[in-house]
């Protein structure tokens, strides 16, 4: 009985150690994504929520709170935000007044919401309760017309006075006290290096010490660093790249890159991410980087059919990366685990 149960325990044994090796094995031979050390493997089906149930249009953008929590705004107006843990797992949701929902940033327990169609800004608690609303500003004769006011992003300074990208209007970057009330505004439409065409993001770079504004200028393939006050001070070339808005995490900065355009076709987008000197090190889905002998960047274009058109980063505390795509078929986002 005991030389039985003895060759049973062992039986066992070996079939576990077998598992264990072909799950390693299978793990060691997933996809690998991204370059120079800043790598991820993929996870398509991380959502666990029910489409039926809980149906997204565009995913535009997600944050992640500081219970750890990732809240995604999509334009679905049957549940225009959806909080997840890390997991996956749908915790909640709320809201179906944004039919544009589009930019959404967190700031001390604020999201800031963005709606193309409704031409308007919104503060809100974590919970949905609308605190301030943003119409089109009247100040200089600007906007005439409010049709013309579409914002896209919103950047938060640590004193609560805002910053509003109209990257699908006029194209001015518009700066708030925390009230509301408009203090400055620059960029616009317009040919010079300090003028901006598809404005579609803004954040606050700490990364060099003293704040800074980073700009998209999409349809130009770069970002524009600026002054607080808007004085342009820098010019991130990132050819091949229709880069959607910048975030920043750690030394990083990532974007979404919606296309490239030197591909000719829909579909062709990727993910960036540049280090604390604003060099690209990184493609998930796109070619390697690579500059020249005089440190220019070379054209970027999509290496890897892992995205259709990828529009925003999310960056959790670990590292991990979650990529939300407009009009890509209703999918949610992607994960991508840091490894």
């Amino acid at each position: 009985m005991k030389r039985r149960k003895f060759i049973k325990n062992a039986g066992l044994l070996s079939a576990a150690g077998m598992y264990l090796t072909h799950t390693m094995n299978a793990q060691d031979k997933a996809p690998v994504y991204g370059h120079n050390g800043v790598r991820y493997t993929l996870d398509k089906a991380w959502s666990k929520a029910d489409p039926i149930k809980n149906p997204v249009n565009d995913c535009h953008e997600m944050v992640q709170d500081k219970e750890g929590r990732i809240i995604l705004l999509t334009n679905e107006t049957r549940n225009n935000i959806l909080i997840f843990n890390t997991d996956g797992k749908l915790l909640t949701t709320w809201g179906n007044a944004f039919p544009g929902g589009h930019g959404l940033t967190l700031a001390d327990d604020i999201l800031f919401i963005t709606d193309t169609e409704k031409h308007q800004v919104y503060k809100t608690s974590l919970s949905g309760e609308v605190l301030l609303t943003l119409d089109a500003p009247q100040e200089d004769g600007l906007y005439p017309d409010k049709s013309k006011f579409v914002p896209t992003e919103v950047a938060v300074t640590p004193q609560g006075d805002f910053y509003v990208a109209d990257g699908y209007g006029e194209q001015y970057i518009l700066h708030y006290d925390a009230t509301g009330r408009l203090l400055k505004y620059f960029g616009g439409k317009g040919e010079g290096d300090e003028k901006l065409d598809n404005a579609h993001g803004v954040c606050i770079d700490t990364r060099q010490g003293n704040p800074t504004l980073l700009v998209t200028d999409r349809t130009r393939n770069c970002f524009k660093r600026f002054t607080m006050d808007g004085k342009l001070l820098e010019i991130i070339a990132l050819p091949g790249a229709c880069v959607c808005r910048p975030v920043i995490k750690g030394d990083y900065l990532y974007a979404a890159v919606l296309r490239s355009p030197d591909l000719g076709a829909e579909g062709t987008g990727f993910v960036t991410i540049l280090d604390k000197t604003n060099k690209v090190v990184s493609n998930i889905g796109g070619t390697a980087p690579a500059y020249d002998a005089g440190g220019k960047l070379q054209p970027m274009r999509q290496a890897e059919k892992i995205f259709i058109h990828p529009h925003d980063v999310c960056v959790d505390s670990d590292e991990n990366l979650y990529v939300a795509q407009w009009a890509s078929g209703k999918v949610y986002p992607y994960k991508f685990r840091r490894i």
